[in-house]
């Protein structure tokens, strides 16, 4: 393997788990405030299912009988429940093993990839807007900005802070 290739591995995963990091600071606190709305979004999720699932993801209220949303709402809350664990891995990683800094952006980088390209390509028929919600999420607009900016936090992670 070529030199830059081991570099790079290794400031991905470095060799000892540690509170070090080396990288520019503003890469830091930029993961510390984007954790923050993280955190936040998935507590939303979680917690309060109706204003996550309605007001924020713009999801319509289902009818039937026996009423869909009770079930609805549980699995919107699980999935608010994954994304905290994921916050709280990333948190953990904030506080006590800063060496996994690049690699929590890292993360980050494939879960809002995935959406840029899922959304538009794989969503029913590349539709925003369908027969189940009035608008597109949050998410699905941001996708591609929140994108740039983790990676070009990311570039800055690995980098030596002067």
């Amino acid at each position: 393997m070529t030199v830059w290739l081991v570099d790079f591995l290794n400031k991905i995963f470095p060799e000892n788990a540690n509170n070090n990091y080396s990288g520019n600071r503003i890469a830091l606190w930029a993961l510390i405030l984007f954790l923050a709305l993280m955190t936040w979004r998935s507590a939303i999720h979680m917690f309060f299912e109706p204003f996550g699932l309605h007001e924020i993801a713009n999801i319509v209220v289902l009818a039937g009988d026996p009423d869909p949303m009770p079930l609805i709402y549980r699995f919107f809350s699980i999935w608010g429940f994954a994304q905290l664990i994921f916050c709280i891995a990333c948190w953990i990683a904030i506080i006590k093993y800063r060496s996994f800094i690049p690699l929590m952006y890292l993360f980050w980088i494939f879960e809002w990839g995935l959406r840029v390209i899922y959304y538009p390509f794989f969503g029913r028929g590349g539709d925003v807007i369908n027969d189940y919600n009035t608008a597109g999420t949050p998410g699905f607009y941001m996708a591609p900005y929140i994108l740039i900016l983790l990676t070009i936090f990311f570039v800055l992670s690995l980098r030596r802070a002067n």
